[in-house]
């Protein structure tokens, strides 16, 4: 990815990705379908230069916290590409409102671990580079990102061990900054959880409840139903899945999970909306 440390770099950069045409939601869609169903290298990546703006202008919301705006946009695309890999057209959502969750959440997390960096052993670069060596073999045969479970069979590793090594990887990536909030105070927690996957509808209710109000429900909900929430909105402390990872670990098909998931989501903004609200 190209790395624009000076100000003529990024305005040769913004040059270029203004000059690709926005999309259609009816181009959107069928580019959509071709990568999910055909592994379409080449609709990826007109998915990716298409909503490469997209993520300019989320990133200068983030200026001024200990980061220059290169990297935010470095970043921001990692964010942007894991949303064109994990977008379902099915859902019915503009692609922005996907994937602007990951592309704040990309930087977002960036921010929180550059804030405390963290000494990498040599043992531990080592796993990192055998890693990103096997998950680009991966993802170059299924044309898809592999899972921690994945990962971890595939380097011999005991999943607790894959974990720390992707934490690692985050850390590694950005130990040489220490950003913080316009007002100097660290990032936390709270400023990273956000809606796990995109506005649809039956989510809304991540702006009338907090977190907390949320996993509450979930553990009131039948456990297939709330194991298809938690994978797919990355609760249950990985990364969220796509659909067809989901249909892989559970042993349903996509189209079988997809209808869980939107049944649950119901459910659960049913309940939030019968909570009673508290007074400020």
């Amino acid at each position: 990815m190209a790395r624009y440390g000076n100000d003529k770099n990024l305005e040769t950069y913004l040059r270029d990705i203004n000059q690709v045409s926005l999309l259609t939601a009816a181009e959107e869609k069928e580019l959509g379908w071709r990568i999910i169903n055909d592994c379409d290298m080449q609709a990826k990546d007109h998915m990716i230069r298409a909503n490469l703006r997209l993520v300019v202008a989320i990133s200068k919301n983030y200026t001024r916290r200990g980061l220059p705006i290169g990297d935010l946009i470095e970043e921001g695309n990692v964010g942007l590409i894991r949303a064109v890999e994990g977008f379902d057209p099915a859902q019915g959502a503009r692609f922005s409102t996907y994937a602007s969750w990951w592309i704040k959440q990309s930087i977002k997390r960036t921010l929180i671990n550059a804030r405390h960096p963290i000494h990498i052993p040599a043992y531990m670069v080592e796993l990192i580079t055998r890693w990103r060596r096997t998950s680009n073999a991966f993802e170059e045969e299924y044309c898809r990102q592999p899972t921690v479970e994945e990962m971890a069979e595939l380097l011999e590793l005991p999943r607790r061990k894959a974990e720390i090594v992707l934490l690692a990887m985050q850390a590694h990536r950005s130990a040489s900054h220490a950003p913080t909030m316009e007002n100097g105070e660290a990032l936390d927690f709270a400023s990273v959880v956000e809606d796990g996957r995109h506005e649809h509808p039956e989510l809304t209710c991540g702006r009338v409840e907090d977190l907390a109000a949320v996993l509450e429900v979930i553990e009131t909900l039948e456990e297939r139903g709330a194991r298809v929430v938690r994978l797919r909105y990355g609760l249950e402390g990985q990364a969220p899945l796509t659909l067809k990872q989901i249909g892989h670990v559970i042993g349903l098909t996509r189209e079988r999970v997809r209808q869980i998931e939107m049944d649950t989501l119901r459910r659960i903004q049913h309940k939030l909306k019968s909570r009673p609200r508290k007074v400020a």
